[in-house]
């Protein structure tokens, strides 16, 4: 009896042995397979940066570089896996489904549809993977992080500089503008279009006509906006809200195609080189100043800590649309015109004098003090 329980013991003890080498052996090819944060070598570690379109020139110009450079200084043996959606959330969730596949470790994602997106959430969690929301929220209880601007901020200050260039021009009480918003399937859109109603709606002024641009589509900004200036005809439309550059360019466009000579005030953000180009030429009133260095290295900061297992807490917190708390880092917009360009986007090197005073601006810059 005793030998029987002595071999059944020794059984036990070889079967327990085989399931710990099974276990050990199923989360290493797990870690090989898309496990992401469920393993490996942090210092080796895959971050997955997710942007949402190619027609907002930040993207390209500011962001990726930036994010790349500061995880390259942070851990040199970190490398970044990058896509970029092109307006389609169909396309993105496929983008972050394939660099689940390939192991990432976090996914940092600025969303082309922040409600689409939560899918994308939901499947990093199931991996274990923790996802930044950069820039614009995902609609997710799940999300680890948010980092971005205080964005109806950013709408006020653009609603508040259009109200006051109005006034500075003596445009009398009662006249029109018009308002060309961010993309419906951005959140950040919907909350700088109410901070700008904030502005404009006790100001005096009237907006004759309103439109969400699908995309954030500057052509499509630019076919509204010809629309527009030939049913209420261009000398009714005495300032234009553009909620970014881009956007704000096209109207531009319109405007000048249909044969005005004397721009109304536009308003704009994300300083674009075109933008502050513009705006020192003329053409364009204003923009607000989203410091993407900051942005772009604390992200970077934040995936890195993520990817060494840290759960890093914020110095506020947000919600989703669906009430969901989120740790997040709210950055201060700026909004820039001619008086503050050399303080703002040259002194902390977005550009450079050279890069904004091409033979073309030259001489708007000379009048401007850019030096």
């Amino acid at each position: 009896m005793k030998k029987a329980t002595t071999r059944a013991m020794l059984g036990v003890g070889a079967l327990l042995l085989a399931i710990t080498t099974l276990a050990g052996c199923s989360n290493g090819a797990g870690a090989g397979t898309g496990s992401g944060g469920g393993g490996g070598d942090a210092s080796k570690a895959k971050i997955g940066l997710l942007l949402p379109d190619s027609v907002t020139a930040r993207y390209a110009s500011a962001d990726r570089p930036l994010f790349t450079a500061e995880v390259k200084k942070q851990c040199s043996g970190c490398s970044v896996v990058y896509a970029n959606a092109d307006g389609d959330a169909s396309k993105q969730l496929q983008q972050a489904q394939s660099m689940l596949t390939q192991g990432v470790k976090v996914l940092v994602l600025d969303p082309f549809d922040g409600e689409a997106a939560a899918s994308i959430v939901q499947q990093a969690k199931a991996k274990k993977v923790p996802v930044i929301s950069y820039d614009r929220l995902i609609d997710s209880p799940d999300l680890s992080y948010y980092i971005s601007f205080d964005n109806e901020k950013v709408g006020e200050l653009q609603g508040e500089a259009l109200v006051k260039a109005l006034k500075a021009k003596n445009v009398p009480s009662g006249s029109g503008i018009i308002m060309v918003n961010g993309s419906p399937t951005d959140n950040n859109a919907t909350q700088f279009k109410a901070g700008a109603h904030k502005a404009i709606d006790d100001s005096g002024y009237k907006v004759l006509a309103e439109y969400d641009t699908p995309g954030w589509d500057p052509a499509k900004a630019q076919d509204w906006a010809a629309g527009q200036i030939s049913k209420l005809g261009a000398d009714k439309i005495t300032g234009v809200y553009a909620a970014n550059d881009d956007t704000g360019g096209g109207v531009i466009a319109a405007l000048k195609s249909a044969g005005v000579s004397e721009l109304p005030p536009v308003t704009g953000q994300d300083a674009s080189l075109a933008g502050i180009q513009r705006i020192l030429s003329g053409e364009q009133y204003m923009t607000v100043y989203k410091a993407f260095k900051p942005e772009a290295s604390q992200a970077a900061d934040l995936a890195i800590q993520f990817a060494q297992g840290k759960s890093p807490k914020g110095d506020t917190t947000a919600k989703t649309a669906g009430g969901a708390t989120v740790q997040a880092t709210l950055l201060d917009p700026v909004a820039v015109t001619t008086d503050n360009v050399q303080d703002t986007v040259i002194k902390d090197g977005l550009y450079t004098v050279k890069q904004v005073c091409t033979s073309q601006y030259a001489s708007a810059c000379s009048k401007n003090g850019i030096e």
